[in-house]
């Protein structure tokens, strides 16, 4: 069933009143790619009544107070983006559409919505029941964080909001958690994966440098960075707080991960793989041509790329679904009265870190002196394809299933690290997984970037491109690599993106369609680097490039002549 957006809904589900109520930026899709309903399918499991509010009007109370008032607390998203990112490019101009909202027109997910929507609340709901905040926006903004768009160091968003909990990272454990204390009236303080508010602080917490320090002392905010980044694994991070004022921001620490048997009971809830009836007669929600064919095989990312904010909202400790839950999801998928057979994806943040992990990791937590494939492939990390292998053919194999896409990005790099399983890895991939063009994200050419990045060599990329061509060779095949490259991330100048425009005609005989501008994520490496100037790691100064007609310049430089190359590209 959908989750009721309507009173109508709640009349016939026969509830009188609900629990608790979300509210999001996001058109409601009923799947397990969208936070909301995994988390109110998995509380009405549990007992709690559930709905949603969608996309709610600021200028009315109408949307905000549909389904009435909930009995223990309203739960806010922004959605699956940040509202700022969804809402504008990397230079900082107004998008045209959206495909989380009905009709694709970008005009109902408000910026920083997760502050814009408790303002609503608070402003209608005279009860003041207990707001929650959570998803992507609030996670990557739990602490003081540097926000492109204000190009400041902003306060966490739990003050700037005044909503009354923020919970960080992959929310099922602890908003259930959550519901049961409110719901036996008990003291939430010490739950798992929440930050708070509290005139005092835990003697036993690590102190991050102060909000009034951070924003006078590029040092300070350094320091503050390297302690909030060394206490995120649930297994040896300690809670963490920061003063503002006169009060304090508390950082419990981080939730612990779900077992494979917890996360399989996640994806196997009731879901309708739709968007909800009472939103499509306002048009079609784009975003659902991504999602309702796929299938998450696994979470988190040990790669820990400094621009981006995988790692830090979900984690760096993978976790894998089990082979009896991904074909059951694939089963339930099949009766889906849209499904043709395809499955669009078969994968997660990155498509081929599934069924392997660090043992020490998983027994010891996330090392805090280094990475674990950054700068090389760490020793302790055994990596395996073997599993996803098996999974792979599994799925192909199922009555009814024509083809098995694997659009999520891969990293090459632990491909040619696998010296058992790569090469078949590979191999299964080419002859039975490709739609023509396989996804890949060097980012860039230039050592240097790369190192600051968090990326692993050309050398790299160069033996991946000569292996995949070979072997399509070998298979009488005429497929493509598709390439995701970035510009204008700090140490990136114009003279960089012309040298690499020069490797990239030289090396891979072609220039990408998939050019990105740098966005600084906020509470990501790459953006202290930004704001600072500095490698945070070395303390050397970066060249940094603020002006944005600048940086469009370096993408268009790459972009020149791109039809040309292309077209000898595929004629090789």
């Amino acid at each position: 069933m959908f989750l009721p957006v309507t009173k109508e809904e709640l009349k016939k589900l026969g509830w009188k009143n609900l629990d608790i109520i979300f509210v999001t930026g996001d058109a409601y899709i009923d799947s397990p790619y969208i936070g909301v309903a995994l988390l109110g399918k998995l509380l009405v499991k549990n007992g709690f009544k559930v709905g949603i509010i969608s996309q709610p009007n600021l200028k009315s109370p109408h949307d905000i107070l549909r389904l009435g008032l909930p009995r223990l607390f309203w739960g806010v998203t922004a959605g699956s983006i940040d509202s700022m990112v969804a809402n504008y490019t990397p230079l900082k101009k107004r998008r045209k559409t959206d495909d989380f909202t009905p009709g694709g027109k970008n005009n109902k997910r408000p910026d920083r919505a997760t502050i814009r929507y408790v303002n609503l609340i608070k402003q209608y709901d005279k009860t003041k029941k207990p707001i929650i905040i959570g998803g992507i926006e609030a996670s990557l903004r739990r602490i003081a964080h540097y926000d492109y768009w204000d190009d400041k160091i902003r306060r966490s968003i739990l003050l700037d909001s005044k909503a009354d909990i923020l919970v960080y990272g992959m929310g099922e454990k602890t908003i259930l958690e959550l519901a049961k204390r409110f719901d036996k009236q008990e003291d939430y303080k010490d739950v798992r994966g929440i930050c708070y508010l509290s005139n005092k602080h835990p003697h036993n917490f690590t102190k991050l440098p102060s909000f009034e320090q951070v924003i006078k002392n590029i040092n300070d905010l350094i320091e503050m960075m390297k302690l909030f980044y060394d206490n995120q694994d649930p297994i040896n991070a300690n809670g963490l707080f920061q003063q503002y004022g006169n009060r304090f921001l508390i950082h419990n620490p981080p939730q612990w991960l779900p077992s494979e048997n917890e996360l399989d009971s996640y994806y196997e809830l009731d879901f309708e793989y739709d968007v909800h009836p009472y939103l499509k007669k306002n048009g079609e929600v784009k975003a659902i041509h991504t999602i309702k064919n796929s299938i998450t095989i696994n979470r988190c990312c040990f790669g820990e790329c400094n621009f981006c904010a995988i790692a830090i909202h979900q984690g760096t400790r993978v976790i894998s679904r089990s082979i009896p839950s991904i074909i059951k999801e694939v089963e339930q998928l099949k009766r889906t009265p849209f499904f043709k057979g395809i499955i669009s994806d078969l994968g997660g943040p990155t498509s081929n870190i599934y069924g392997y992990e660090c043992d020490k990791k998983q027994k010891f937590g996330k090392c805090k002196n280094k990475r674990c494939i950054f700068p090389n492939v760490c020793s302790r990390m055994t990596v395996s394809h073997k599993k996803l292998i098996t999974l792979m053919r599994k799925v192909r194999e199922i009555n009814g299933i024509k083809k098995v896409f694997i659009q999520s990005g891969l990293r090459y790099d632990l491909i040619l690290k696998d010296k058992l399983f790569g090469d078949k890895y590979l191999d299964e991939l080419i002859k039975y997984h490709i739609s023509g063009q396989l996804k890949i994200a060097p980012e860039h050419l230039d050592n240097d970037i790369l190192t600051l990045m968090g990326k692993p060599s050309n050398n790299t990329l160069k033996d991946f491109v000569k292996k995949f061509y070979a072997k399509n060779k070998k298979f009488r095949k005429k497929q493509f690599l598709t390439y995701y490259f970035i510009v204008a991330h700090p140490g990136c100048s114009l003279v960089k993106t012309k040298k690499l425009k020069n490797e990239l005609i030289n090396t891979i005989k072609t220039i990408p369609e998939q050019i990105q501008i740098f966005t600084p994520l906020p509470l990501t490496w790459s953006s202290i680097m930004y704001y600072t100037g500095k490698n945070p790691f070395t303390g050397e100064t970066l060249y940094v490039e603020k002006d944005l007609k600048k940086k469009a310049q370096q993408k268009n430089y790459l972009l020149i002549g791109k039809q040309k190359h292309k077209k000898n590209h595929l004629s090789t």
